[in-house]
């Protein structure tokens, strides 16, 4: 999905010559976590919002501390789940957007994209979600989605959401009339089924099987 049409231009970024008393007076009136820095339009840094309160010379300019920036970004070209990641790892609820040559767009806003995640068909769509669990070595989305379409299921989306020296778990989303023929499914193609599901009838046919076995050994 493309994120260019999502940058925002609502607030002009800061310059090295900025008051600290002005920025200060920014955050108070805005909820942002950092905000950029530019100079001759090329984004150098941010500063945050706890950094810059506890600066006391508040006549001083922002670029007499350089020492606070921090510098984090996304190229407008890149997609929904690389921008997250970037929110994710930078611990900020504002990303600013730059050009190839680096030069400053504009900033996207953590509420925004979590707005334009959520209306995902993956996350927005009714559906089953299962969390599997398989060799990584055997593993492929490929069969992934053929265990699901065979079974006249549609997948609306899977991920990778923990991985080890030897498996992988899956969380798969997919709408589908016979739930549990797709989990019998992946049972049979050695799918560690790790989530409880109402319409799995695997657990209460074993259930059935104990309590048979039970009753032929008090025999």
């Amino acid at each position: 999905m493309e994120i260019a049409p999502y940058i925002l231009k609502e607030f002009k970024p800061f310059t090295l010559d900025k008051k600290v008393g002005e920025v200060k007076s920014f955050f108070y009136k805005t909820a942002f976590s950092h905000f950029p820095i530019v100079k001759n339009n090329m984004l150098i840094g941010l500063i945050s919002e706890i950094d810059i309160q506890g600066i006391d010379e508040d006549e001083k300019e922002i670029g007499d501390f350089q020492y606070l920036f921090n510098l984090f970004f996304t190229e407008e070209t890149n997609n929904l789940l690389d921008l997250l990641k970037v929110f994710a790892s930078s611990e900020a609820n504002i990303i600013p957007a730059v050009d190839d040559k680096k030069n400053y767009l504009g900033y996207f806003d953590l509420i925004d994209i979590l707005h334009l995640y959520n209306g995902t068909p993956f996350l927005n769509s009714e559906g089953t979600v299962l969390l599997l669990e398989k060799e990584i070595k055997d593993f492929s989305f490929s069969q992934l989605c053929q265990i699901v379409e065979s079974n006249n299921g549609k997948v609306l989306g899977t991920y990778i959401s923990e991985t080890s020296a030897t498996t992988v778990k899956i969380t798969l989303k997919f709408n589908a009339q016979d739930i549990n023929e797709i989990i019998q499914s992946f049972r049979r193609y050695q799918y560690n089924v790790l989530s409880k599901h109402e319409e799995d009838y695997y657990l209460e046919d074993l259930k059935d099987r104990s309590e048979y076995l039970q009753k032929y050994l008090n025999i």
